[in-house]
């Protein structure tokens, strides 16, 4: 889901460069895995780096097919209206999880390696009860919106278009958390060389632009 908005307009700017037309689906990143696992048909895949790794191990992508597209990394949002703690340092942000009544993070790579660095900070046990967990899918951004979670943390690229929220930053660069998203061709594939040329476009510095635009570093 973090790809969703900057795969639209990568496609969009490929369609009107090639005449080709192009379907992408959005859906939560353990979902996608598993339908390309379970051979559904697909001419191509966008996924975190280790999710693409494993699909390549088990034979459903062609190998040698595989190309990074972006870096993503993680903010923090709170309600629009709400107050704003500070997170300009590691510390800052512990004592703002901490304080926080209720907290959200997604199930994707980014929440994982947040729920490890509770851990690291010795916190994990004490704020179990506070974390909701944001179903497969929904963004973080959508709860703290709707008042059911105080601090939110979500990659940016799906917190930039969430209404009723304010942004309070990125994360600190000594815990920040970045995920690169990368595509790759299916073994299912039936257009195996129209989707090489789409992810030669997705990665080449004609996307860069846009991939900047939906809060991402070009890979």
């Amino acid at each position: 889901m973090a790809t969703r908005q900057v795969l639209a307009d990568l496609v969009s700017a490929y369609e009107q460069r090639s005449g080709a037309w192009v379907l992408i689906e959005s859906v939560g990143g353990v979902d996608a895995a598993k339908r390309v696992m379970a051979d559904e048909a697909f001419d191509l895949v966008v996924l975190a780096s280790d999710a693409i790794d494993k699909l390549l191990a088990a034979g459903k992508l062609v190998a040698g097919s595989q190309r990074d597209l972006v870096h993503s990394g993680v903010a923090v949002a709170v309600r629009a209206g709400a107050a704003r703690p500070d997170i300009g340092s590691e510390d800052a942000v512990r004592s703002a999880v901490l304080a926080a009544r209720s907290l959200s993070y997604s199930t994707g790579p980014s929440g994982v390696a947040l729920a490890r660095l509770f851990e690291r900070w010795g916190i994990a046990g004490q704020i179990q009860d506070r974390i909701v967990q944001a179903p497969p899918g929904v963004p973080v951004g959508t709860l703290v919106a709707r008042g059911e979670v105080e601090l939110g943390f979500q990659q940016l690229s799906e917190l930039l278009h969430v209404e009723g929220i304010e942004l309070l930053g990125a994360l600190p660069p000594a815990i920040q958390i970045t995920t690169t998203f990368s595509a790759g061709v299916c073994a299912s594939a039936t257009q195996p060389d129209a989707a090489r040329d789409l992810i030669a476009f997705m990665a080449s510095p004609d996307a860069a632009e846009a991939k900047r635009r939906q809060g991402m570093d070009p890979a």
